[in-house]
C-alpha cells in the first residue's frame, strides 16, 4: 500500500515516500487540512527538494506531529476496556455505566489534550501526583480534517488514572486531562488507502529493562467503526484545523500493575512506527 509519513521537526516539515525524504516548506495546519490529503502531498512533493539529512533531523529534533488540532479519545470501544472499567468503578457503583455505553448507540467520547499538553516520540509523559493506579493506554489515533474525513492515523498513549477514574464516573475529565497525559507520534501516516483491520497494536512497558507487560491486538477487535465515530464528534463540533481522535484501547495490564516513575512505554503499530515515552511525575 502507498503511504507518506509526515514528521513534524524543529526544522521545519519532512516527508517520507518511496524510500526518499523531502523538505516540505508550509504549515502544518495548512499541509494536513486537504480535502484529499494523500494526493495533495504526492503534488507537494513532486516539486520538493530532497532531504538527505532528515534521518538526523528527525532523530535529534522530532516534535509531535501536532500544530491547532486538539486531541479528543473514545472510550469502552473494545469488550476488554468494558471489562476493565467495569473492574475499577465496581466499588463506587459505577460498573454499570461502562456496561451501558458499550452496548449503546451513542459512543462515549470526550476531550483529551490541547496541543500544548501533548508530547511526542522520546518525551516524558505524566502520572499523577494523586492517583495509586496509573496505566498507559495504546491507540490507533485517526487525524480528520476540518471536512470530517479520515485522512492518516498516528500513535496515541493515552495516559490513564485508574483509581481516580474508578472513584467516581464523574472524575473521568481529572483521571484523563492533565500535564503531559497524551502522547502522540511518531508521525502522521498518511496512506492511500486505509488501514486494513489484521493492523496490530503493540505494547511493551519496560522497567529497568525488564519487560514488565508486553501484548497485541488488532484493530478488528474494535466494536465500532472508525467513521461511526468520526461522525458523532463532529455532529455539534467544529475543528477549523483539524483534529486527532484516539479510538480506544484493548491492551489493558493486570489490575496489579501501575507505573512507576522511569519506566518505559512503547507502543508499534505497523506501519506507522513506534512511539517510545519515558514516565515521570511532575515535579511542580
Amino acid at each position: 500500500m502507498s503511504y507518506i509519513r509526515l514528521y513534524k521537526t524543529t526544522s521545519g516539515i519532512i516527508a517520507y515516500y518511496n524510500g526518499l525524504y523531502y523538505h516540505l516548506h508550509t504549515h502544518w495546519d495548512l499541509l494536513v487540512n486537504s480535502p484529499h490529503l494523500f494526493t495533495s502531498l504526492q503534488a507537494a512533493i513532486s516539486v520538493a527538494a530532497a532531504a538527505p539529512d532528515a534521518a538526523a533531523v528527525i532523530k535529534q529534533q522530532l516534535l509531535p506531529p501536532i500544530g491547532a488540532q486538539e486531541i479528543w479519545a473514545a472510550g469502552v470501544t473494545y469488550y476488554r476496556s468494558r471489562v476493565a472499567r467495569m473492574e475499577e468503578s465496581e466499588v463506587a457503583g459505577g460498573a454499570t455505566f461502562y456496561d451501558m455505553v458499550y452496548e449503546a448507540e451513542r459512543p462515549e467520547l470526550f476531550f483529551k489534550s490541547t496541543p500544548a499538553r501533548a508530547v511526542g516520540h522520546g518525551q516524558q509523559v505524566y502520572i499523577r501526583k494523586d492517583s495509586t493506579w496509573d496505566v498507559p493506554e495504546p491507540e490507533l489515533t485517526l487525524f480528520i480534517n476540518s471536512y470530517g474525513g479520515i485522512q492518516g492515523y498516528t500513535i496515541g498513549n493515552d495516559m490513564s488514572s485508574r483509581s481516580i477514574e474508578g472513584e467516581n464516573p464523574l472524575y473521568l475529565p481529572q483521571a484523563k486531562v492533565y500535564e503531559k497525559s497524551a502522547a502522540i507520534g511518531p508521525c502522521l501516516y498518511v496512506p492511500e488507502n486505509p488501514l486494513p483491520p489484521e493492523t496490530e497494536i503493540h505494547m511493551q512497558i519496560l522497567r529497568n529493562n525488564e519487560v514488565q507487560y508486553k501484548d497485541a491486538v488488532p484493530i478488528s477487535q474494535m466494536k465500532r467503526s472508525h467513521q461511526e465515530l468520526a461522525g458523532y464528534l463532529f455532529r455539534e463540533c467544529d475543528f477549523p484545523d483539524g483534529c486527532y481522535l484516539m479510538t480506544g484501547t484493548c491492551l489493558v495490564p493486570d489490575n496489579s500493575f501501575t507505573l512507576q516513575e522511569n519506566d518505559v512505554v512503547e507502543i508499534t503499530i505497523p506501519p506507522i512506527g513506534t512511539l517510545v515515552n519515558y514516565v515521570a511525575v511532575n515535579k511542580k
